[in-house]
């Protein structure tokens, strides 16, 4: 599937238009990483959008603060 963004799309607009959910923009970055620095859209960009039964919840890599020492 995909989507053609509008002037002024954003990223959590399109994944609430998309899948109901604001929350669920990692899928949309994922799989449309040539956009991945674009914070709002003009219009007319061609975005791919998985289906939502196929995406997966973000990998979060902890992180210890360097004052535990986990960091330099």
């Amino acid at each position: 599937m995909t989507y053609i963004t509008v002037q002024g799309d954003t990223w959590d607009w399109i994944s609430k238009q998309v899948y109901g959910d604001e929350k669920k923009i990692f899928p949309l970055m994922e799989v449309n990483p040539e956009h991945i620095q674009t914070v709002i859209f003009d219009a007319g960009i061609v975005l791919t959008v998985p289906d939502e039964s196929k995406t997966r919840p973000p990998t979060a890599t902890p992180v210890t603060p360097p004052w535990i020492g986990g960091g330099s």
